[in-house]
């Protein structure tokens, strides 16, 4: 049986490849001069660079990318650190969880994983934050939401951060900062999402460019929301979601993306 992995490994391979290969027209000067890139979970392959970790990160930065994107879970003494799953089985080849190990558990057994204050420390005010909230038990969320809030308290939502979640429910526990830095993150149910940032106010809608249609970004922008797609990979897939008005781009090649861009600019400031 095939694994949900590999099915969506096979997914985003294939449609990249479609969109790679379908010529688009070069985007205007200004939608070049505004697209913000990010790097989704750090410039990483899971093999010499581990997504989530300071080097995935690190390297994002060197290369110039705009944003990074980056997951937060929980210690079993409600300490946030940054990784996308439950437990350690896919990155690291251990079935331990992050919700069972202390904070210092985690550190002696599992340096690489950065906390959180950790990645706001070192990156915040540098590089725009796009902070996904999963959707977990929160077993003491008056603290949870009083140790979220004093590690962003250096920063301003919106201008150096974003809350992101597939379940907006999670951002009851945010009320630190308003819903206009919230968004929406969607799969399959673009319309529900879709729905939800606009009637909730929030910053915008995230999701695949290939469901995100082109009447949902002008739904969006009648709003004054903002829109963001992924994973955005070739100059082609680039230059569509420019000129569609994506606002953010998200990318597991976002160093090859920003590259890209940067030459684009420069062939159209030369013209």
């Amino acid at each position: 049986m095939f694994s949900k992995e590999w099915v969506e490994k096979l997914f985003h391979l294939t449609s990249n490849a479609l969109y790679a290969a379908w010529p688009q027209p070069f985007p205007d000067v200004e939608k070049l001069l505004e697209c913000r890139i990010v790097s989704h979970r750090g410039e990483h392959d899971n093999v010499a660079v581990f997504e989530n970790t300071v080097k995935a990160f690190d390297t994002a930065q060197a290369g110039g990318v705009w944003g990074v994107e980056f997951d937060i879970r929980w210690t079993r003494d409600l300490h946030p650190v940054v990784f996308h799953d439950r437990d350690l089985q896919r990155i690291f080849g251990s079935a331990r969880a992050i919700g069972r190990m202390t904070r210092t558990e985690l550190r002696k057994t599992f340096p690489l994983i950065p906390f959180l204050e950790e990645v706001i420390d070192r990156y915040g005010g540098h590089m725009h934050l796009m902070v996904e909230i999963k959707e977990e038990a929160y077993p003491d969320p008056e603290l949870q939401s009083r140790r979220l809030s004093q590690i962003f308290s250096g920063l301003t939502p919106q201008t150096d951060y974003h809350f992101l979640s597939l379940a907006p429910a999670m951002f009851r526990y945010l009320d630190f900062v308003p819903a206009s830095a919230y968004i929406a993150v969607s799969q399959l149910n673009v319309t529900a999402m879709s729905r939800q940032a606009l009637e909730g106010h929030y910053q915008g809608l995230a999701g695949h460019y290939l469901f995100v249609t082109t009447h949902v970004i002008r739904l969006h922008k009648q709003k004054r929301q903002q829109i963001g797609t992924g994973y955005i990979r070739s100059r082609n897939s680039l230059f569509r979601e420019l000129n569609r008005g994506v606002d953010w781009i998200f990318s597991n090649h976002a160093v090859h993306l920003q590259q890209v861009l940067q030459k684009a600019i420069e062939t159209a400031s030369a013209t």
